[in-house]
C-alpha cells in the first residue's frame, strides 16, 4: 500500500496551509483553481498535486499578486514564479512550504535541496531560528488535527536532528572550553521531544561552554552524581509534554531540594509545560525562559 499520503479534505487543507476552508471554497467556484475529487462514496476530497497547487497560489497571493491574475496563468507558470520570487525574497514561508511536502512525501531530496539553497543566505543558527522553530509549531499542530501522521513527524525530524548533529560535531572538532560553567541537559523521564535541546547544546558548544548533553528520559538520581565532577553546574531542560501537569510542580520541588543544595548549582528550564506552573513562585536557582532566544540572551549577558 501506499504510504504517502494523497488525499486530503478541505480540513486538511486549511490545517495545512493556513487558508480557511470558505476561502478555498470561494477560490474554487469562483476561479476554477483547484478541482476537488470524489471517492466512491462521493465524499469531496483534494489530491497532492492540489496541495501543492494550493501552497504556491498562497504563496503568490500573500506577495501581492490578486487571485484573479494567478487564476489566469498557465499551470505550469505557477511553480516558476514561486521560483523567482523567493529566489529573491520571502525565502522562509517558501522554504516552510517546502519541508512540507518534503514531509508529505517522505521527499529526502527535496528535504536537502531546500536546506542546501537556504545555506547559501543564512547560516545554520538563523535557518533553526527562522525556519525550522516555526516550522515544528506548525507540525505539531497538524499532528494534533490528525493532518500528518506520526510516521510524518518522525520523518522530518529525524532529518533536522542530523543537522544539528553534523553542525554541532564541526564546532566540538575544534572547540576550546575556556569556561568555568559546565551546563548539563537533560530531559526528564517520559520526555523524548529533544531538538530544542539539542539545538541549546549546539548553541553552548558554539560559545565555547563545556556542554554535557544527556538526552530523553534521565531520572533525577541520575544527575545528583555529577555534582560530585564538577562546582558549578547549571541545568538545563526542556518540558514539551512532561513532566504532566498534575505532576510538575511535586518534580519541581523534587528537583530543588535534591540538587539546589547549594548557592552554585542552577536549573534552566524552557517547554510548553511551564504554562502549568506559577512562575512566580519558583523555588530559588530556577529559571523559566519562554524561548531559546531568551534563554541564549541570558547567557549572553
Amino acid at each position: 500500500m501506499n504510504s504517502i499520503k494523497n488525499q486530503f479534505s478541505i480540513k486538511d487543507l486549511e490545517n495545512l496551509t493556513g487558508i480557511k476552508a470558505h476561502t478555498i471554497r470561494i477560490w474554487e467556484k469562483r476561479y476554477n483553481l483547484l478541482e476537488p475529487k470524489r471517492t466512491d462514496t462521493n465524499i469531496r476530497y483534494y489530491d497532492l498535486a492540489s496541495f501543492q497547487k494550493l501552497l504556491n497560489v498562497s504563496y503568490l497571493n500573500s506577495n501581492g499578486y490578486k487571485i484573479s491574475k494567478i487564476a489566469k496563468l498557465e499551470e505550469h507558470k505557477i511553480p516558476l514564479l514561486v521560483r523567482e520570487i523567493a529566489s529573491k525574497s520571502n525565502l522562509e514561508s517558501h522554504a516552510i512550504n517546502a519541508f512540507k511536502l518534503a514531509m508529505l512525501n517522505f521527499d529526502q531530496a527535496l528535504f536537502y535541496n531546500t536546506y542546501e539553497s537556504l545555506l547559501k543566505e543564512k547560516s545554520f543558527d538563523r535557518i533553526f531560528y527562522e525556519i525550522f522553530i516555526p516550522l515544528l509549531t506548525e507540525i505539531g499542530l497538524l499532528w494534533q488535527t490528525g493532518t500528518i501522521t506520526p510516521a510524518h513527524e518522525h520523518f522530518l525530524t529525524v532529518l533536522i536532528r542530523q543537522k544539528i548533529l553534523i553542525n554541532t560535531e564541526k564546532i566540538q572538532a575544534k572547540q576550546v572550553n575556556s569556561s568555568k560553567k559546565t551546563f548539563v541537559l537533560y530531559l526528564p523521564e517520559n520526555e523524548i521531544h529533544e531538538l530544542g535541546l539539542m539545538f541549546i547544546n549546539h548553541q553552548l558548544v558554539s560559545y565555547g561552554y563545556q556542554s554535557i548533553f544527556l538526552g530523553s528520559s534521565v531520572p533525577l538520581e541520575s544527575l545528583e552524581d555529577l555534582k560530585n565532577y564538577y562546582d558549578e553546574l547549571i541545568f538545563i531542560s526542556y518540558f514539551t509534554v512532561k513532566p504532566e501537569k498534575d505532576d510538575i510542580e511535586k518534580y519541581v520541588k523534587d528537583f530543588s531540594q535534591l540538587i539546589l543544595n547549594d548557592s552554585k548549582t542552577k536549573f534552566w528550564v524552557l517547554g510548553h509545560m511551564l504554562n502549568s506552573l506559577d512562575l512566580e513562585k519558583l523555588p530559588k536557582g530556577i529559571t523559566a525562559f519562554k524561548s531559546i532566544q531568551a534563554l541564549m540572551s541570558e547567557l549572553n549577558k
